[in-house]
C-alpha cells in the first residue's frame, strides 16, 4: 500500500484517535465521490443532507472502524447508503433524477465499449444519467467508477457476491456508452471529475488532541 492509500489510512488512524486535522483530511479525500455516490440514490435537493447525516454517523462510530482505507471507502459507502436508502423510504420512492430513461437507449454508439464511458463519468449531466440506469447498475458503476471500490468491497456494501456486482457495472457502463459515445458534450468530461484522495498529506499527528463534540459538517 503505497501513496495516497497510505495517507488514508494514516489519517484515519490519527482521527480515530482524536486528531481534528486528520478527520478534515479524511472528510476532503472521501466526501465528493461519496456525494456522488448519495446523489445517484436520492437526487440532488436532499442529497447534502442525507451526506451530512451519513458523515455524522461516522464521526460518532469512528473508534469502531477497523481497516485500511480501502475498507474505510467501503464502511463509508455502506453508512452513506443505509442513510439514503433510509430517506428513501420515508419519500417513498426512488427520485428521478436528471433526463427521461430513454436517453439511455436507442441510440446509436460510436463504439460500444466500457472503457470510454468509465472515461466520461464526471459531470453533473452524467451523473444524472447514471441515476436515471437501474438501481443495481446505478449503483454498481458509481462504487466501482466514482468511489472508486473493487468489486469485493462494492459487493459488501450492496450485499451481493462480487460477480453480481461486476455484471451490474458492466451492463450499466454498457448502456452509458450508447448515450455517451454519441453525445459530443461529454468530451473531456473526465477532467470534471473530483479527486478521490486529497495531495499528499506530509505529516498526521494526534498529540494532545481530543474529541471534545461531534463533528458537523461546518467543522470539515
Amino acid at each position: 500500500m503505497l501513496g495516497d492509500d497510505a495517507e488514508l489510512t494514516a489519517a484515519v488512524r490519527a482521527a480515530q484517535d482524536g486528531d481534528e486535522t486528520a478527520f478534515r483530511t479524511v472528510y476532503r479525500a472521501v466526501h465528493p465521490r461519496l456525494l456522488g455516490y448519495v446523489r445517484t440514490l436520492v437526487g440532488d435537493p436532499d442529497a447534502e443532507d442525507v451526506a451530512s447525516e451519513a458523515w455524522l454517523q461516522i464521526a460518532r462510530d469512528l473508534g469502531r472502524f477497523s481497516g485500511d482505507a480501502d475498507r474505510f471507502r467501503g464502511w463509508a459507502a455502506t453508512i452513506a447508503r443505509n442513510r439514503a436508502l433510509d430517506h428513501i423510504r420515508m419519500r417513498g420512492r426512488r427520485p428521478a433524477i436528471g433526463g427521461d430513461e430513454t436517453e439511455l437507449t436507442g441510440k446509436a454508439a460510436e463504439s460500444d465499449t466500457a472503457g470510454e464511458a468509465m472515461e466520461a463519468l464526471a459531470t453533473d449531466r452524467t451523473l444524472s444519467l447514471i441515476a436515471r440506469l437501474p438501481q443495481d447498475q446505478a449503483e454498481a458503476v458509481v462504487l466501482r467508477v466514482v468511489v472508486g471500490l473493487d468489486a469485493k468491497t462494492a459487493a459488501r456494501v450492496l450485499g451481493k457476491r462480487p460477480g453480481a456486482v461486476r455484471t451490474a457495472a458492466h451492463r450499466g457502463l454498457k448502456r452509458l456508452a450508447e448515450v455517451l459515445g454519441a453525445d459530443p458534450e461529454t468530451d473531456g468530461a473526465l477532467d470534471a471529475v473530483p479527486p478521490q484522495r486529497e495531495p499528499r498529506v506530509r505529516a498526521v499527528t494526534s498529540a494532545g488532541v481530543t474529541h471534545t463534540r461531534a463533528r458537523t459538517q461546518k467543522d470539515m
